[in-house]
């Protein structure tokens, strides 16, 4: 069952992944933009984390339990940036980073 699909294959579909999420947090200038880009990022490591497991030592359930962990901050994260943003928005009336110069108001 393990060897259905290499690890290699998983592992550049995962790399491919947190690439495309590394470009899009840095290469966007919305907030809603670099937040997707961060969260490919972390769905990239939980699919890393998920095949070594599998791949490795599929009897014990360490690298579900750290995929779990990934995904509970994943979840925070989200919400913690969308409240940001919808307070920069309040503020500002604009998502565009450039715009915002000042944690002030």
């Amino acid at each position: 069952m393990t060897e259905a699909i290499p690890l290699e294959l998983v592992l550049i579909v995962a790399a491919a992944l947190f690439c495309i999420g590394l470009f899009g947090a840095l290469a966007r200038r919305h907030a809603i933009s670099i937040l997707m880009g961060i969260e490919l990022m972390l769905n990239a490591v939980n699919i890393n984390l998920v095949a070594f497991w599998r791949y490795t030592e599929p009897e014990f359930v360490t690298g579900m339990i750290f995929a779990l962990f990934v995904i509970v901050v994943a979840a925070a994260e989200a919400t913690v940036g969308l409240a940001m943003a919808l307070a920069i928005y309040r503020e500002w009336e604009t998502i565009n980073i450039d715009s915002v110069d000042s944690l002030r108001g």
